[in-house]
């Protein structure tokens, strides 16, 4: 499982680098136009739709990407998008998450298509335009989401359930800690913090997302970096609840010993739109 992990990130990152740091954002677009595809395929199998009728579904996804390029999409603000969105994933990450797995399959399944599909769109269109942005905008978005992870595995394993009785969400995902959630916040406004430092220290051509709040208010920046820790947490748990309502452990098997490409995006899902609406409202 160790050597499956190792190769698979291996080959993702000799893709992903070349294709980031590119001069034009065309090459990262259509990498991530294939891992939206692939997710999509994954959301279509995970709701109870057949592998050929999932893959129609892939193509579609494919070809809405491809269409809203066409169109000129992403030259624009596209600001109503992301404020669409992160209300979205507010009221109905809030409503998922308090109905549990018994709640999933209750929402009817053309619905449960639809809002999936259009998530992973807007994600698109967020991550795209991140890049056109600027690698050092992007990268401050991804990283705060690893870091978050990283952070709240560790805290999680260090002091989980040492300050509380509970667990985060047992029914959802029994490994979650509330202490796990409060390291990843402090990781991230640690990362924020020293990001802001580094971009002034280095005179970045290209403001990253914390020095961006950060001039309009260092309020703003912890706030910020706070709430899309958050959303990212919101992200994996309803990620979860639609895996454990299927019973599958991984979305799909695309990823050697990573799982699907939904199992590697889920905390993406909500932070990217979010992290847009806060950075050009």
């Amino acid at each position: 499982m160790l050597k499956q992990r190792i190769i698979t990130a291996v080959v993702l990152l000799a893709i992903l680098l070349p294709a980031l740091f590119y001069p034009s954002p065309l090459p990262f677009g259509c990498v991530m136009l294939a891992l939206i595809a692939a997710a999509t395929w994954e959301w279509g199998r995970l709701n109870g739709y057949s592998s050929r009728m999932s893959l129609f579904f892939g193509v579609e996804m494919a070809l809405l990407c491809v269409l809203s390029w066409w169109l000129g999409l992403l030259e624009r603000p596209l600001l109503i998008v992301w404020i669409i969105a992160s209300a979205a994933w507010v009221l109905g990450g809030a409503a998922l998450l308090r109905a549990a797995v018994p709640g999933w399959p209750r929402v009817p399944r053309g619905l449960r298509l639809v809002g999936g599909m259009l998530v992973l769109w807007v994600a698109w269109l967020a991550v795209v335009k991140a890049r056109m942005e600027g690698v050092n905008f992007l990268l401050s978005i991804l990283v705060l989401v690893w870091v978050a992870d990283v952070f709240a595995y560790f805290a999680g394993r260090a002091f989980g359930l040492r300050f509380t009785r509970g667990k985060l969400a047992p029914s959802i995902s029994p490994g979650k800690s509330w202490e796990g959630v409060w390291g990843g916040m402090l990781g991230v406004v640690v990362l924020a913090l020293a990001w802001v430092w580094a971009d002034a220290a280095a005179r970045a051509g290209v403001a990253s997302l914390y020095t961006r709040l950060a001039e309009r208010g260092w309020w703003l920046l912890l706030i910020g970096v706070l709430f899309l820790a958050a959303m990212s947490v919101v992200g994996d748990l309803v990620e979860s609840l639609v895996k454990r309502s299927a019973g599958a452990k991984d979305s799909s098997a695309l990823l050697p010993g990573h799982g699907g490409v939904l199992d590697r995006v889920d905390a993406l899902l909500p932070t990217l739109p979010i992290a847009m609406m806060l950075a050009f409202l």
